[in-house]
C-alpha cells in the first residue's frame, strides 16, 4: 500500500493509497468460518459491518457488535421530542470529495424508499434547487447599531500572511511536528475573515496542531472559492442520526447482524507469542457490571474503535448548565469505556505490544484545549427562524453556518431545513449551534459560556441579532459540555495514533478518529469509514478497495481558483 496513483474522475484529480497485484493484501480468509467481532457501533464499526456483508461475504449471523451504549451511532447522535428539546451533540460536513462514505451509503437502502439507497435519497435532496447551501450571512459582526453582515467576497489577507499559509502548505508533517498553528502565524492572522471562516467551517483552534490544519488545505482546498457561502455543502434530509445511522442499523438487523447494546469491551487478552493476535474480548454489562468473556477463535477478526470524542459529555436543560469539564482520571472512567480501553491497550504492563497502539493520553489528558459547547434549541413559533431569514437572507437549510465573529464565545448556529428530526412535531423548528470558546464570558450574559443554562445561552444568541427578548418564551435550549470534541486535532508526535492494522497483526485492527490514515483529515465521517474499508479490505481480501483519497491539488483549475480567492 506504498504506491500511489493519480487519475481523473469528472474534471476532479485523486491520489490516494493504490493496491497493485504485485502487491497483495494479507492471506484471505475463508468468510464462512469467520466471526467478526467490532467493539463500538459508531460510524467506523458499521461500515465495516456492512461491506463484511456486501464486500467479504461474512454471513451476517457472524457479525457482532458490541456497544456500551443502548442505541448505535456513537458520536453521530440525535434524540429527543417537541415537549422535552431536542438534542444533537454535534453536526458534521458532507462533501462530494467523502468517496469511501458514498460508496458505504452507495450500499444501504432508504428508510423512506427500500428502491432507492441513502446516497441516492442524499443526492436527490441536495438537487432541488431550495435546498442549495449559499450563506449570505457568513459572519456577522457587531456593528453601531446593531449586527451587521460582513462582506465576505473578499478574504483580504496580506501577503505575508498569503506567503504563511503557502510556506504551511509546503512544508513536511516531519519539519512541523509539534508545531500549534497559532507558531505559524503572526496574531493578526487570527482577525482575518479567512480564519474565521475557515476555522469555525472546521472547528480549529490557534493551539492546535499545524499538522492537521496542513492536512485540511490540501484536502480541503476545493472549498477555497466557497468558503464565504459554504455551497461545497451536501445536506441530509434528516439529521444524520434519522439520514445515516438509522438506515444502516436497519440494514443492518434485517441482514442478521447481531447488536449487543449496553456490553461495555473493558480489555482484550492476547496470545503468547510475538504476532499480535487477539484471542480474548473481556466486557461487562453497562447495566448490571455483570462480566463475560469472548473467545476469539483462528479465523475471527477483531476491530475496535479507538478513543471517543464524545466521551464524558454532559447535557445540560434550559434550566441548567453543563456539568463542569471533567479531569484527566474521570475522563479516563467516562461510562463508556472507550478511552479505557485503548489505555489498556496501549499500557505496557498489562500489553506485550503495547508500543504498537499509540498514546492516548495525549488525546484524553488535555480537556482545556479540546473542549466546545454545543447546543440545540427547540422553537413552538415561527417567529424567531422568520427574523433569522428575513436578516440573513437565506431560508432555513440554505444557509449553512452563521458566525457572530465578535462574539467573545465565538458563538455560531446552523438553522437546517425543517423538519430536522424524523419525528418532529409539525408547528416545531429546531436549529444547532456551538461556541469555540466557552470558558470566556459573554457579552450580553456575563458569565462563561459552560456554566450557563440553555435559556441564558439562548438569550445570549438574541443580544447578537438585537432580536426582543420575549422571543425566549416557550424556546428549549439544551447545551452539551464535549470535553474532547477537538481532541483529534491536537498537537502530536509521529506513533501517537496507532496503524490501523498495528505491525504484526493477525486478526486486530483498529479504526475511527485516533488511528493514523496518511494524507487524509480527521473530525469527518470519510476518516472513519475509510479506516473500516481499509481494516476490511486488508484482512478479507476483498476485490473491492477503498477508494483513493481526493486530492484537489492536482487539479490545475482547482488551484488556480483556490490562489484567486486568497488573493481577493
Amino acid at each position: 500500500m506504498s504506491s500511489y496513483t493519480e487519475y481523473n474522475v469528472n474534471g476532479a484529480y485523486f491520489r490516494g493509497p493504490h493496491y497493485s497485484k504485485s502487491q497483495p493484501s494479507r492471506p484471505t480468509r475463508d468468510p464462512k468460518q469467520t466471526n467478526a467481532y467490532l467493539v463500538g457501533s459508531g460510524i467506523a464499526s458499521l461500515a465495516a459491518a456492512v461491506h463484511l456483508i456486501r464486500d467479504a461475504k461474512v454471513p451476517t449471523s457472524q457479525i457482532h457488535i458490541l456497544e456500551s451504549s443502548p442505541v448505535p451511532g456513537g458520536s453521530m447522535d440525535g434524540a429527543g421530542n417537541s415537549e422535552t428539546g431536542y438534542i444533537l451533540r454535534g453536526g458534521r460536513m458532507l462533501n462530494f470529495s467523502y468517496l469511501c462514505t458514498y460508496d458505504l451509503l452507495s450500499r444501504v437502502p432508504s428508510l423512506t424508499d427500500p428502491k432507492k439507497t441513502v446516497k441516492q435519497e442524499i443526492d436527490e435532496f441536495n438537487a432541488i434547487p431550495a435546498h442549495k447551501t449559499n450563506a449570505h450571512a457568513r459572519l456577522v459582526a457587531k456593528g453601531p447599531s446593531g449586527p451587521e453582515i460582513m462582506d465576505v467576497t473578499r478574504m483580504e489577507l496580506n501577503n505575508k500572511e498569503r506567503l504563511d499559509l503557502i510556506k504551511l502548505a509546503e512544508e513536511s508533517e516531519k519539519s512541523l511536528g509539534l508545531k500549534r498553528i497559532s507558531e505559524c502565524f503572526t496574531p493578526e492572522f487570527f482577525d482575518t475573515k479567512f480564519w474565521y471562516m475557515w476555522d469555525t467551517m472546521f472547528a480549529f483552534e490557534p493551539w492546535h496542531s499545524a499538522v492537521e490544519f496542513k492536512r485540511y488545505l490540501h484536502r480541503f482546498v476545493q472549498e477555497f472559492p466557497r468558503i464565504n457561502s459554504l455551497a461545497g455543502v451536501d445536506r441530509t434530509p434528516y439529521n444524520q442520526y434519522d439520514s445515516i445511522i438509522l438506515p444502516i442499523e436497519t440494514y443492518l438487523k434485517a441482514q442478521g447482524v447481531e447488536f449487543r447494546y449496553d456490553t461495555k469491551v473493558t480489555s482484550l487478552s492476547f496470545s503468547p507469542d510475538d504476532l499480535i493476535t487477539a484471542h480474548e474480548i473481556h466486557f461487562a454489562s453497562s447495566k448490571s457490571g455483570a462480566t463475560g468473556l469472548i473467545h476469539v477463535q483462528e479465523h475471527d477478526i477483531v476491530f475496535v474503535t479507538l478513543g471517543s470524542m464524545t466521551a464524558a459529555s454532559s447535557i445540560g436543560s434550559n434550566t441548567k448548565p453543563p456539568k463542569p469539564l471533567p479531569s484527566p482520571e474521570m475522563g479516563l472512567r467516562a461510562p463508556d469505556g472507550a478511552w479505557q480501553l485503548w489505555s489498556s491497550l496501549a499500557n505496557p504492563e498489562v500489553n506485550p505490544h503495547y508500543e504498537q497502539f499509540g498514546n492516548p493520553a495525549n488525546f484524553y489528558s488535555r480537556v482545556e484545549e479540546s473542549n466546545w459547547l454545543s447546543f440545540t434549541t427547540t422553537l413552538h413559533s415561527p417567529e424567531f427562524l422568520e427574523r433569522i431569514e428575513k436578516f440573513s437572507g437565506n431560508k432555513s437549510g440554505t444557509g449553512a453556518l452563521m458566525t457572530f465573529k465578535d462574539s467573545a464565545w465565538l458563538m455560531s448556529i446552523v438553522v437546517p431545513h425543517q423538519p430536522h428530526f424524523i419525528n418532529q412535531a409539525e408547528g416545531t423548528e429546531v436549529f444547532w449551534g456551538y461556541g469555540l470558546f466557552p470558558s470566556k464570558g459573554g457579552d450580553f450574559v456575563r458569565k462563561p459560556m459552560s456554566e450557563c443554562s440553555g435559556e441564558e445561552i439562548f438569550q445570549e444568541l438574541l443580544g447578537h441579532l438585537n432580536f426582543p427578548s420575549e422571543l425566549a418564551n416557550g424556546v428549549i435550549t439544551i447545551p452539551c459540555m464535549l470535553p474532547y470534541i477537538t481532541s483529534q486535532f491536537l498537537t502530536r508526535k509521529a506513533g501517537d495514533r496507532p496503524e490501523v492494522l498495528p505491525k504484526g497483526s493477525r486478526n486486530l485492527a483498529l479504526l475511527g478518529q485516533y488511528v493514523e490514515v496518511p494524507k487524509d483529515t480527521v473530525f469527518t465521517v470519510e476518516y472513519s469509514v475509510r479506516s473500516a474499508q481499509m481494516a476490511v479490505h486488508e484482512f478479507m481480501g476483498t476485490k473491492h478497495k477503498p477508494k483513493d483519497i481526493y486530492m484537489g491539488e492536482h487539479n490545475v483549475k482547482v488551484l488556480v481558483d483556490a490562489l484567486r480567492i486568497l488573493l481577493t
